[in-house]
């Protein structure tokens, strides 16, 4: 594998997350992060899995998982940088079995839990992560929080000055 230089590294085990997981990669963009896409399989491709997270730079890794949803857990059992787990939607439990796998990791591996499918957040904990040692992505945090605030605030005052029914029928 060749050597990337990226700030958040992201990987699936499958390529069938990617739909899921291009919302992290949109985020990261929007906040100008460096980051990178793989399919890496921690059961199908163990040892190229290993040789991606010694050779990588990254200060952040997204791993993406369903079903036994083992593939954040193994990449934090290999790096010291912080991992975030994105539990992938299964067909026969929703997605609950890969919450769980990622969620219940031993003491002293941990690795960040985000929602089922929710690659948006992971990438927004990574540029928070980030954010810790770099002031321009923390003012560019600051600013994304506020226009979600002032978001929120428009829709609050429209609510009041339409009412229920009618903000609910422009809705549709």
């Amino acid at each position: 594998m060749m050597k990337m230089n990226k700030l958040v590294s992201i990987i699936l085990g499958s390529d069938s997350d990617l739909s899921v997981m291009k919302d992290a990669v949109d985020v990261l963009d929007e906040f100008g992060v460096e980051n990178e896409i793989l399919v890496i399989s921690a059961h199908r491709n163990p040892e190229g899995l290993t040789e991606h997270i010694k050779e990588s730079s990254a200060k952040v890794f997204i791993g993406a998982a369903g079903g036994a949803a083992h593939l954040p857990g193994v990449i934090a059992a290999q790096t010291a940088a912080p991992v975030i787990g994105v539990p992938i939607k299964t067909k026969n439990m929703e997605g609950l079995d890969s919450l769980l796998s990622i969620a219940q990791m031993p003491a002293g591996v941990p690795v960040a839990t985000v929602a089922i499918n929710g690659s948006r957040n992971a990438g927004i904990l990574a540029v928070q992560i980030l954010a810790i040692s770099d002031e321009t992505l923390k003012n560019k945090l600051v600013d994304f929080k506020n226009t979600m605030r002032e978001g929120v605030e428009k829709k609050s005052k429209k609510l009041q000055e339409i009412g229920v029914d009618q903000y609910l029928s422009e809705k549709k």
